[in-house]
């Protein structure tokens, strides 16, 4: 036997060996993986795919009428438009508050902006309901707002920011604040404050600095914020059923009225498909666009 042939038959065991290797670490991968994946098939799997089948049923009949009545009934179509035009004017208030909040945080030092850091995730250990009503308190007409504005002579009667749409913004603004504040916030504090000073050595005033050079970097963060807050606002329910008016209901207030008042559950759970269907449809335009991979926090 050659040379060559020595070689060439330990180069295919070493090949052979490598091969098996890799199949054994897939294998072990997997075993450790399939918990968490069992896991995500019961919880999470199982129960969109009954949601599906359940859309589509009416008593043991396939039928797609209860997505027809969606479309087709103005009730249900104002409701979907009112849920994405909700949404949507929250996600821009919290873009407004939110991105001066972050780039603020950001310019400062590491050790006061995680103290500070601490102002904003305080909501997050305060329930939902609890701070809906204490809104509430807040903003009736009779409330602690009215009454300062009523004693300083700025207004001559109290003003109506309850059950009406002020009030499921400020409520849900107050709520879903957070989550465009930390995205930014991360990728803020990520850029690197030395393109800013070749921008000014350059000749840039501090505006076009932050205009040409810091803007375009922290964009990915603003886009992960309001990804976050459009979809969380998409399915609200509590502000809304508390502090929204007649005019102001959302989806997922409709689906709760038709499962607890109409026992109407296919038609429920069409409603809560075409909800699903629109969030994935946001995230793959979202994808698409920027890539998700900047969510957390991957490659500018």
């Amino acid at each position: 036997m050659t040379s060559s042939e020595v070689l060439a038959g330990r180069v295919s065991r070493e090949s052979a060996f490598s091969r098996r290797l890799q199949f054994q670490r897939q294998v072990t991968y997997l075993l450790l993986l399939l918990p968490t994946l069992l896991m995500l098939i019961v919880l999470f799997v199982y129960p969109i795919l009954r949601l599906l089948v359940t859309s589509v049923y009416d008593g043991h009949q396939l039928t797609l009428e209860h997505y027809r009545r969606i479309v087709e009934v103005d009730l249900y179509v104002r409701v979907l438009s009112t849920t994405f035009t909700i949404a949507f004017q929250v996600t821009l208030i919290c873009l407004v508050l939110g991105y001066p909040l972050a780039y603020f945080l950001a310019t400062l030092r590491p050790r006061t902006a995680r103290l500070l850091m601490i102002l904003v995730l305080i909501p997050f250990w305060t329930s939902i309901l609890v701070r809906t009503y204490a809104w509430m308190v807040l903003l009736q007409r009779q409330g602690v707002l009215n009454r300062w504005l009523l004693e300083w002579g700025l207004i001559d009667e109290p003003l109506r920011m309850m059950y009406n749409r002020i009030g499921v913004l400020v409520g849900m603004t107050h709520v879903l604040l957070p989550f465009m504040v930390l995205p930014a916030y991360a990728v803020m504090r990520g850029i690197d404050r030395n393109l800013l000073r070749a921008a000014a050595n350059l000749g840039a005033s501090p505006f076009h600095a932050f205009l040409r050079v810091f803007l375009p970097l922290s964009l990915p963060g603003v886009a992960a914020g309001s990804l976050l807050v459009f979809i969380l606002a998409l399915g609200f329910f509590i502000t809304p059923a508390l502090m929204g008016g007649r005019t102001d209901m959302m989806i997922a207030q409709l689906i709760e009225t038709q499962i607890r008042t109409q026992l109407n559950f296919p038609f429920a759970a069409a409603l809560a498909t075409v909800l699903l269907v629109v969030t994935l449809v946001i995230f793959a335009i979202y994808n698409r666009l920027l890539g998700l991979d900047k969510m957390f926090g991957g490659g500018y």
